[in-house]
């Protein structure tokens, strides 16, 4: 696209101030048709043409937890403009194409009833790119016979909304937007929060006339008007431009210090690791004879790639959980999408357990359920965080992330043989593992139960954190302290991973303690869980030790953690393809026919893309690898409908014979980590892949491609230092694969 920017106007000018109106902030309950574009801690959700409006679906320029633009129109000569095409990436940017409707020639004239221009006789392309501010760029051509007069037009208005505040908490008070300042084509909107921190956004429209608005019903939530008087000739073309910054200041020493839980600033007891080598995302080639697939992955790489954020430490970096609501770190969904993709990119895994393992707990915290050894579920950096009206500015309520940080170590060192790093963690790793075998358990029965000490936290704290995910049969919520299936399954798995790793450092008696633990707890695992009337686990035990018997997919990740009995692995892995819990696209959270099953419940019957992974390499391990080709195939397939080919958080529970379709849920992040992690994670399983990097080996345990999968080639699979290339096909029914290529010793080993 060529581009000329206009030149700022150097007229002289007079600062003024505006009185700040009172903000508008709409809750959002509709995420459909919004548009993402975002880098490192920037993120922007718009709609088609690019605009943000206050309409229910969360719009606007986010610097992580602040909203720092909420409205931002672009009109010509008073219209609205018509869309051409929505945003695609170009050269860097995103592009978005648009024309004109038919508009009176003379802006001016408002008397006039006849449009006089022509639809689409001009060309508008909106180029915006974000880095450390947005930018956008606005290039007009005329198309018409005629000289055109126009008048470009672009309504601002900031609220600083919390991300809490956009999803609907309510507050008792909110701070106060400062009086807008207009200079020249500089307008500055400053918000003093009740944390004691002014947050300051600045827009410079380039040339553009600055006014206030007291136009509320033609521009709806917008406070200052940049215009731009156009005039083009026959075939001319002229660009305009604005751009967008923030900036948050502290206005005194005692509300920077305000810090309720000891969370370093800085990197202290954990340093990056010196033999991380790898450039972030710098995957291995994967090619296929199945083009929605390659797009498929194509697709999941470049989502990961937008969800790395900058920080919290200088010099760190970690995922995203997801845009919008979660545009942060969650230690969960970080831990789960470095699993699903430790083979492919070990540098992501390693970025994971680093800056976790400096925000690790030290110490007893009720207001943020934090204990000594447990891994943080989410760290927040918004107004109402850090001013203690929620305990997310370090929040440590979740079962899980401490387990699965154990598990991501030792998977980590087997793709990566990375000694240093392990020597460096083990002493986090000693902190995790002691806070599973005291405070985890909280009634000394040998389960990790959760029960929220904090009046603000998590109900639930597992991966389905919703108030109404963990239910009897009959409806009723659950009472705590309540240990999940899949739950137990993680730490079978952390004891397990954690002996391999005490043996590779020669500390023989922790390595046996470990061993017999994890033995012990599959025994009252099986004891506990299993019920027999129906030939499936329980999701959970309640406070009083009662099973919760719905049928769930919680089963499904004990699955995947081998802490399920061989005898009944495979009576598990076909309850799970039944017609209730099976839609057609996936396997529901929540089978249908039970009291509570709804197919747009967020926990109660919807389909989540990496729980289904996690099932698919759950089944593979049981045997069950033509179970696991279809999980996948389906979800590759339910892929396609989606926009950009992209895995949203999650879908609906719709049957696939009642609907033909995957159906979109509502307000699912997307992009989403641990979704866009799943197929990396398909192929993972469907190569049957395990690594020792150590020993300079690398297995494929009984690779088993699926039908409509003729040929799969990975050009520089990673192990250590070393990488190969592999070459999958499937021929009459089976599955073969070769070694193409090397660098290093690594010796391949193939299980058919």
């Amino acid at each position: 696209m060529s581009v000329r920017t206009t030149t700022r106007s150097t007229r002289s000018t007079t600062t003024r101030t505006i009185p700040a109106p009172a903000a508008t902030i709409v809750p959002a309950t509709d995420l459909g048709n919004v548009e993402v574009a975002k880098s490192a801690n920037l993120y922007l959700l718009t709609d088609q043409r690019g605009d943000i409006r206050i309409d229910g679906r969360g719009l606007g320029l986010y610097d992580l937890d602040t909203r720092i633009l909420s409205t931002s129109i672009l009109r010509l000569n008073g219209s609205p403009l018509t869309l051409l095409r929505g945003p695609h990436q170009s050269d860097g940017a995103d592009i978005i194409q648009l024309t004109n409707p038919e508009l009176r020639r003379n802006p001016e004239d408002k008397r006039a009833a006849e449009p006089s221009l022509a639809r689409r006789d001009l060309s508008l392309t909106r180029a915006r790119h974000i880095t450390g501010d947005l930018r956008e760029l606005v290039t007009v051509v005329n198309y018409s016979a005629t000289v055109e007069h126009l008048e470009l037009e672009l309504g601002l208005g900031v609220d600083m909304a919390d991300i809490f505040e956009v999803r609907g908490y309510p507050r008792a008070a909110r701070g106060t937007l400062r009086p807008i300042v207009l200079d020249g084509d500089r307008a500055t909107f400053a918000y003093d929060g009740v944390d004691g921190r002014r947050r300051t956004t600045s827009v410079v429209a380039d040339g553009a006339t600055l006014e206030p608005i007291d136009d509320a019903e033609t521009w709806p939530a917008a406070t200052v008007l940049a215009t731009w008087q156009l005039s083009l000739q026959p075939g001319a073309r002229q660009t305009i431009g604005w751009h967008v910054a923030a900036s948050v200041a502290d206005e005194g020493a005692e509300a920077v210090a305000r810090a309720p839980v000891d969370v370093p600033s800085k990197p202290s007891r954990v340093r990056p690791s010196e033999s991380a080598g790898e450039r972030p995302f710098d995957a291995p080639r994967i090619q296929s004879d199945h083009e929605l697939l390659d797009r498929t992955v194509a697709r999941s790489l470049t989502d990961l790639a937008t969800l790395r954020n900058d920080g919290p430490a200088d010099g760190e970096w970690y995922l995203a959980a997801g845009i919008p609501w979660f545009a942060t770190l969650f230690g969960r969904d970080s831990l789960i999408a470095s699993l699903e993709t430790v083979a492919f990119m070990p540098s992501l895994a390693r970025a994971t357990l680093e800056v976790l393992a400096r925000l690790q707990a030290t110490r007893n915290d009720p207001w943020h359920d934090a204990e000594p050894g447990k891994i943080i579920h989410e760290l927040r950096t918004g107004e109402m965080a850090r001013a203690g009206e929620t305990p997310h500015d370090a929040y440590y309520g979740s079962i899980d992330s401490t387990p699965l940080w154990l598990i991501l170590l030792a998977e980590t060192h087997a793709w990566t043989g990375d000694d240093a790093m392990l020597e460096r963690l083990w002493p986090n790793a000693l902190a995790a593992l002691g806070w599973i075998e005291d405070s985890g358990d909280l009634d000394g029965d040998g389960f990790i139960e959760y029960q929220r000490r904090s009046k603000l936290g998590l109900l639930n704290q597992g991966w389905k954190d919703s108030g109404d995910s963990v239910r009897h049969l009959d409806g009723r919520p659950a009472v705590g302290p309540i240990a999940l299936a899949e739950v137990q399954g993680y730490v079978f798995a952390a004891y397990r991973s954690m002996a391999r790793l005490a043996r590779h450092r020669r500390d023989l008696p922790l390595a046996e303690r470990l061993d017999v633990a994890a033995g012990k707890l599959q025994a009252r695992f099986e004891e506990a869980f299993w019920l027999p009337d129906v030939g499936f686990y329980a999701m959970a035990l309640d406070g009083e030790k009662r099973p919760v018997a719905s049928i769930t997919s919680n089963p499904g990740q004990a699955l995947w953690s081998g802490i399920v009995s061989a005898e009944r692995a495979p009576v598990l892995a076909e309850r799970l393809l039944a017609p209730d819990m099976f839609s057609g696209w996936g396997i529901r959270t929540f089978a249908a026919g039970q009291i509570g099953y709804n197919p747009v419940g967020y926990h109660t019957g919807s389909i989540w893309p990496h729980d289904n992974a996690l099932i698919a390499a759950g089944l593979k391990a049981s045997g069950a690898a033509d179970s696991a080709n279809l999980l996948a195939g389906r979800l590759i397939e339910s892929a396609q409908w989606f926009p950009d080919l992209r895995l949203p958080e999650l879908f609906c529970g719709f049957a696939r014979e009642d609907v033909g379709a995957p159906v979109a849920y509502p307000v699912a992040c997307s992009p989403q980590a641990w979704s866009a992690a799943a197929p990396f994670y398909l192929l993972h399983t469907m190569l049957g892949l395990r690594a020792n990097a150590t020993a300079r080996r690398l297995e494929l345990l009984r690779p088993t491609l699926p039908e409509w999968l003729g040929k799969l080639t990975i050009t520089g699979l990673p192990v250590g230092d070393d990488s190969v290339d592999l070459l999958v096909h499937r021929w009459r029914g089976r599955t073969s694969a070769e070694l193409l290529g090397r660098r290093g010793s690594i010796e391949v080993i193939i299980h058919v």
